[in-house]
């Protein structure tokens, strides 16, 4: 009787085994596959992954962004440029070279 429970133990195991193997081996398989897709994805550019999104975020970015960050930036220089002018005592002592720093 105990050489049938070592058979039956042993058949068992081994189907375990078998079957664990196989879904590791699959599962491997579908990871390689995953990541040779995501190396192709990674490899496009933007136009190219997702043309209509690219496009959207390329024209809110030249007809938005852009101007804002122009006022903005023109509006900290001129703030800039009178601190300087006022910092000088009202022009008495200014020179002109320090516009040019």
């Amino acid at each position: 009787m105990d050489w049938l429970f070592g058979w039956l133990t042993d058949w068992i195991k081994q189907g375990l085994i078998d079957g664990i193997l196989a879904r590791f081996a699959g599962l491997y398989d579908a990871i390689n596959s995953e990541v040779g897709n995501i190396a192709a994805n990674v490899g496009q550019t933007p136009g190219a992954w997702n043309p209509p999104v690219f496009n959207m975020v390329r024209t809110l970015s030249e007809t938005a962004v852009i101007p804002i960050a122009g006022m903005i930036l023109t509006f900290v220089l001129c703030y800039e440029l009178i601190q300087l002018i006022i910092e000088k005592n009202n022009l008495h002592e200014f020179d002109t070279f320090n516009i040019y720093k």
